[in-house]
């Protein structure tokens, strides 16, 4: 099987981020692998254990992604793809969906998986974009899959709730947690990923123009929520807290 990952790097929201202007500060900012990516590519490690064929990783980004491309090579991935963005203006999920439009479009590809989301951005368009755009069928959050046939089997979760597909391949499907747990690399995997193939393109190796893959989000404004105030714990006879409550929720709060 030809099974494809789509990965992203992003910023470790478990570590303190500092924020300026709206905007997250890189400048020692510790960056991973997107965590939904992660059971997207132990997904695949498992799908090729079963059924043979080879892990691609692919990512759109700059060449800071390489170390964590080098991360899913250590997990056991087979080999990656790196396509450099930096010439892009104001690049948004439309310019990533596009970019790996041009690349899958010469890809014989049974399987592409991806996170549910990007825990930077959260939009979850890129997969359904480029499945919609390569004119294959995806399925969005998924908790399990089983191939045989050249189809699968799908559990999706639905918002606590559960569905179960059968659908052909060629597919593309996002991962959702749940989904397994993520090995992490070994020694001798992190040896081996250094030796792993690892191509670079860019966009004239895809025969796109910067113009064609400019952003379409136009950002009006960045500003941070409202500090929250201190609560009020509320005191005396079950009555008495009632019609301060309600005082409060007409008086100060505003809402009723």
């Amino acid at each position: 099987m030809n099974i494809y990952v789509i990965m992203k790097r992003t910023f470790d929201t478990e570590e303190k981020i500092q924020i300026d202007s709206g905007e997250i500060v890189e400048d020692g900012a510790e960056f991973i692998i997107n965590p939904y990516d992660e059971y997207a590519i132990e997904e695949a490690i498992q799908l090729r254990d079963e059924h043979g064929g080879e892990v691609t990783l692919v990512s759109v980004g700059d060449e800071e992604a390489e170390k964590q491309i080098r991360t899913g090579l250590a997990m056991g991935a087979d080999k990656a793809v790196l396509i450099e963005d930096e010439d892009v203006e104001n690049g948004d999920q439309f310019s990533t969906e596009a970019i790996l439009a041009a690349y899958f479009k010469d890809q014989e590809a049974d399987i592409i998986l991806g996170g549910n989301i990007a825990v930077d951005g959260g939009s979850g368009q890129v997969g359904p974009r480029l499945a919609e755009n390569l004119g294959i069928n995806h399925v969005t959050s998924i908790v399990n899959i089983e191939i045989e046939d050249g189809k699968a089997k799908i559990e999706r979760d639905v918002e606590g709730d559960q569905e179960f597909i059968e659908i052909s391949l060629p597919l593309l499907v996002t991962a959702q947690q749940g989904l397994n747990e993520p090995r992490y690399p070994s020694l001798p995997g992190i040896m081996k990923a250094k030796k792993k193939p690892l191509e670079t393109l860019d966009l004239d190796d895809l025969d796109l123009d910067e113009d064609e893959v400019e952003g379409k989000t136009n950002t009006v404004e960045r500003y941070l929520p409202p500090e929250k105030e201190a609560g009020k714990i509320l005191e005396g006879e079950i009555d008495d807290q009632v019609n301060e409550l309600v005082s409060l929720l007409k008086n100060e709060a505003k809402v009723i």
